[in-house]
């Protein structure tokens, strides 16, 4: 099964390149980082001089892969897929060089690094997605990067769903700031909830990972992937009914605290604290909308989304940059 879909994504790349080679799109060599540069309208009064934006070629998609969030949509994409149409199959591809990043928003941000801070997801952007969570890894040429990039920028901080010990853990880099549990470490009010969602999380017949203030029920090494869904909303139902957070991730279901804490928040704490009104943050789902909205706040804010089949829609089109993979982000991230 897994490999006649893989099978039938090839076609459709290779089908892709012959409708770019029709409409005069450039090829573009894999060596180079693929991107999608979008001034924000409010920063740009020339953007609608520029046409439609144009999404990203993406890489392609590893069945095995696992994230944190996800949303609807990118379970059509995903069904659209499996029937053998991608959702975005008629979606012109771009030309995209790493010229088209030197300019405009990354340039201002690299001209006066003391003055910004740069803001990374883990898992889906500084590690490449794996199916078992405990699993993931960043990469030793990423590390190196991250402590070039601590030594020049303000403030290097990763933000995760994971506590932060945990993300600590797999970044394995000392002098970065390490913001965990999408915020909730900041929130005094979300211990409060720590008995009730772990009591609930007890009363599941499904494996948790417990993430201290959270609890994360992973189904995408479920034989049945629709039918274990199925059943996660049915949890997801009676956790909001006890009065819990519930949300889905890429093949995971969340339990969170009923309270207003998000990477928003947090992303937001420490730019204050150190008193910097330049940023890029760069996410892969769902919860990263939270931390593009904080950074859209700023004087200079750029928001980078690591695209896949599983994340949403909604994160490409809030994005101002698009990479296709962990390793086009750490090519971007060389450039800074």
């Amino acid at each position: 099964m897994w490999e006649s879909l893989l099978e039938r994504r090839a076609r459709h790349r290779a089908h892709s390149r012959g409708d770019a080679d029709e409409r005069g799109v450039d090829h573009v060599d894999p060596a180079v980082i693929r991107v999608e540069q979008r001034p924000s309208e409010s920063r740009d009064p020339n953007r609608r001089e520029r046409g439609r934006r144009r999404r990203p070629l993406l890489e392609p998609f590893d069945e095995h892969e696992q994230g944190d969030d996800h949303d609807p949509a990118a379970d059509a994409e995903e069904r659209a897929e499996e029937a053998g149409h991608h959702a975005d199959q008629d979606e012109p591809h771009p030309a995209n060089i790493l010229g088209a990043v030197a300019s405009g928003l990354l340039d201002r941000l690299r001209e006066a690094p003391e003055r910004a801070g740069i803001l990374l997801d883990v898992d889906g952007v500084l590690a490449p997605i794996v199916a078992r969570p405990e699993d993931a890894m960043v990469p030793a040429e990423t590390r190196r990067e991250l402590e070039r990039l601590r030594d020049r920028y303000s403030v290097v901080g990763v933000v995760s769903g994971r506590t932060s010990d945990d993300a600590e853990r797999i970044v394995g880099v000392a002098g970065l700031v390490y913001l965990g549990s999408h915020g909730l470490e900041l929130a005094p009010d979300a211990k409060h909830w720590q008995d009730t969602i772990h009591e609930f999380a007890a009363g599941v017949d499904w494996p948790v990972e417990d993430k201290g203030l959270t609890v994360s029920f992973h189904y995408r090494l479920a034989p049945d992937q629709r039918a274990a869904r199925a059943e996660l909303e049915e949890v997801a139902s009676r956790a909001r009914a006890a009065g819990l957070k519930a949300r889905f991730g890429r093949k995971v279901l969340e339990l969170l605290p009923p309270i207003t804490a998000n990477k928003g928040t947090a992303v937001k704490s420490l730019l204050e604290e150190r008193g910097l009104q330049r940023a890029l943050y760069a996410g892969d789902d769902t919860t990263d909308l939270d931390g593009f909205a904080a950074v859209a706040e700023l004087e200079l804010g750029v928001r980078v989304a690591v695209a896949s089949p599983e994340g949403p829609s909604t994160l490409r089109d809030a994005a101002d940059v698009v990479v296709a993979s962990p390793a086009d982000l750490l090519d971007l991230l060389r450039q800074l």
